[in-house]
């Protein structure tokens, strides 16, 4: 079963054969090669990075949510301000599957940490969805998008108006939600002399909050908050 909130998102998809193929990569998101079949971590427990974003469980579905926001709001931009024309199903099925593999590429260690899986040893994401997209014959357009998405960082720049938005948003959202649990690290580690390890997005937007709010004091008493939810949590 999907996700609710990110089966609302392909319901945003007006074309019905390209909104069934997404679903049906959204539900079933495996890759095979040489007779094994890759499944990685379930879509809803799965970060969206090891490190530098999303690095929590459950930060695949809100780097999907926050950037398929954002993906929006720049097509609203684009035709209301510019007057431009976008092709809207493109962008959300882009941002969609843009990081479909990503899961497959991560492992659990006994520790609770995240790690790389053998697969991850020879392909990237990247490489993967580009490949599964062709495979299930996706339209051109929609694999550009996706395999553009890295903007110049990637091996191929954005070509499309379509490909530069989900860039765009990809990247918007993976730096907000970095930059926060970076600052929040640090604003911990000055207030207690310690880091709380693995922060969600929404604990660390909450200290950087207190931090505004009520300066040094007020972010000691929400990482003592928060170590308490997660004590009280484990119990």
């Amino acid at each position: 079963m999907l996700n609710p909130k990110i089966k609302a998102l392909t319901q945003k998809i007006q074309d019905k054969k390209l909104r069934k193929k997404v679903i049906e990569l959204l539900e079933n998101p495996t890759f095979e090669i040489d007779g094994k079949k890759y499944s990685g971590l379930p879509l809803d427990v799965s970060p969206a990075g090891l490190s530098h974003h999303h690095c929590y469980p459950g930060g695949h579905i809100e780097h999907i949510i926050s950037t398929a926001n954002l993906a929006e709001a720049i097509c609203d931009s684009v035709e209301k301000v510019y007057h431009g024309k976008v092709n809207r199903d493109l962008v959300m099925a882009g941002v969609l599957l843009h990081d479909i593999f990503k899961p497959i590429t991560y492992t659990i260690n006994e520790n609770g940490s995240y790690g790389s899986t053998n697969l991850a040893e020879y392909l990237d994401h990247l490489s993967l969805v580009i490949a599964e997209l062709v495979r299930r014959g996706f339209p051109l357009e929609l694999v550009h998008v996706v395999s553009a998405h890295h903007g110049h960082y990637g091996p191929i720049s954005p070509h499309t108006i379509e490909a530069l938005i989900c860039h765009l948003a990809d990247l918007m959202d993976s730096r907000l939600n970095g930059e926060v649990l970076n600052a929040a690290a640090y604003l911990t580690r000055k207030a207690i002399g310690e880091e709380l390890p693995v922060l969600t997005s929404k604990e660390a937007f909450e200290i950087v909050h207190s931090k505004t709010v009520k300066g040094w004091e007020g972010v000691v008493k929400t990482v003592e908050k928060i170590k308490q939810k997660r004590k009280t949590h484990k119990a």
